[in-house]
């Protein structure tokens, strides 16, 4: 008998996935979308090799190196590959182009004009779609709930069990509305309301839930803004997050290399268009943010939940009621160098980065180049980098002009990568310094052993790589 009941947007998705469930409420989940990086999946492969098991759908799935790449240059003059120092890292990227074609699963090379970051590679190239279950071995896969997948990251054994089944055993989560209600003031993205309701929900207030984020608010951001905000679904402890669906969304996907064609992609609109969540559906949980409350943000601790908006000031450890969150709050301060009632916008930074899954999309760049425009980066900021987060969104800002712009500033403009975001490549953050990065994660030492991290927005990098401390972007636009 069809259920009848109003249902959420995950309930409609998971419902429409559900190969067998248990009498313990485990339900076999088929996956439609599966991306690996030379990180995660080299034990997966081999495990794969060793018990003779060869990949269900290859074509289901899409390997995109990202994590170890330098963003510099990868030929030399005479077009040969130049070696990666680190043995770890080539070891891996050398890894999964070997076992990807192996496997009969696409790989996307060092070199391709497609390669980038594979939240970044997968919306553009139409493989992520609304509807769909996606899942990569990285936190981040929540960015792809943008589109109104459920996407959510995935450990290596699992990425073996996809590869080798196309199914995972999963417990359906709880659901939790954000509702973002109102109009964003001028000078306030997509990655300001994500460090909002970081802050509001805390580093685990959505832990045991996927979040929909609803709202006016959500609703008028573009595409590449709602995957900005699904992407930091995991820094509130969520599993997932998404976005329903909608005409900007088809508008996104239509016409992409994986996307559906002719009377397929009909079907397929179709059925995502009914995919949003039921007039009278409910939710575990509600929780609604006012638009107007949330202004350009940093973070100024060790947690993404550590966020305040840029007119502020550092909090006390003394602030806060829970013992355990003072003792944090305390050790973040003596970790950051920063002291109780510091204003945010005075504190100086020494390195800036613009790129990261959740912020190198061309929109990103564009506000960052805005900032930009006609300035200079400050004497006082010794690195600042700008790296685009796929080939194709590098060949549409130099179409642009916007390399033009960031070079002519002072920064540097870099290939494909993951970069800075995390101390895995040579992009790392010196000892002691500040960076202000438009980055997912402020803990400590993920920028490099040391390193600060204030997370930002694009165009609050912009403005802090050309004053040279943290700015309130709104007073330079």
């Amino acid at each position: 008998m069809a259920n009848t009941a109003p249902r959420t947007l995950y309930q409609k998705i998971w419902d429409a996935h559900v190969v067998e469930r248990r009498d313990d409420g485990t339900c076999l989940i088929y996956i439609d979308r599966h991306l690996v990086h030379e990180v995660t999946s080299p034990q997966a492969f081999e495990a794969l090799r060793l018990a003779g098991r060869k990949v269900r759908r290859p074509d289901l799935t899409l390997a995109v190196p990202d994590h170890n790449l330098p963003t510099t240059a990868r030929r030399d003059g005479e077009g040969h590959r130049i070696p990666i120092k680190d043995a770890q890292s080539a070891q891996q990227l050398a890894a999964l182009e070997r076992n990807a074609p192996e496997f009969g699963i696409r790989y996307i090379g060092d070199a391709d004009r497609e390669q980038g970051i594979v939240h970044v590679v997968g919306p553009e190239q139409g493989f992520s779609l609304p509807g769909a279950t996606i899942v990569c071995g990285d936190s981040h896969t929540a960015c792809h709930g943008g589109l109104g997948a459920l996407a959510f990251g995935i450990g290596t054994s699992e990425v073996e069990h996809v590869l080798a089944t196309q199914t995972l055993l999963l417990k359906q989560s709880k659901t939790m509305e954000v509702r973002v209600e109102g109009e964003l003031a001028p000078g306030v993205s997509a990655k300001d309301v994500v460090l909002h309701i970081t802050g509001v929900l805390g580093a685990a207030g959505g832990t045991g839930y996927v979040i929909e984020y609803t709202g006016s608010a959500i609703r008028s951001l573009s595409i590449e803004g709602r995957l900005t905000v699904s992407n930091m679904a995991i820094e509130h402890g969520a599993r997932a997050g998404l976005i329903a669906p909608d005409e900007k969304t088809f508008a996104y996907v239509k016409g992409r290399p994986y996307a559906p064609k002719g009377e397929e992609w009909d079907k397929a609109v179709a059925w995502w268009a009914s995919l949003a969540t039921d007039p009278g559906a409910t939710y575990d949980k509600v929780v609604v943010i006012d638009a107007a409350a949330i202004a350009p943000s940093v973070t100024w601790g060790t947690s993404p939940e550590d966020v305040v908006a840029i007119t502020g000031v550092v909090p006390s450890p003394d602030s806060f009621a829970d013992a355990s969150k003072r003792d944090a709050a305390q050790k973040s301060l003596d970790y950051m160098g920063l002291v109780p009632g510091q204003r945010l916008d005075s504190v100086e930074v020494q390195n800036v980065f613009i790129g990261s899954c959740t912020n190198s999309r061309i929109e990103d760049l564009r506000a960052a180049a805005a900032v930009l425009k006609g300035r200079k980066k400050a004497d006082t900021v010794k690195w600042a980098i700008v790296v685009p987060g796929s080939g194709l969104v590098k060949a549409q800002a130099e179409a642009e002009g916007l390399d033009r712009i960031f070079i002519e500033a002072g920064l540097e403009w870099r290939e494909p990568g993951c970069s800075a975001c995390l101390g895995m490549n040579p992009d790392k953050v010196p000892a002691g310094e500040r960076c202000a990065s438009t980055s997912n994660r402020n803990f400590v030492g993920r920028q490099g052993p040391g390193a600060r991290t204030h997370l930002v927005s694009p165009a609050m990098a912009a403005a802090a790589a050309v004053t040279g401390h943290l700015t309130d972007v709104r007073e330079l636009v």
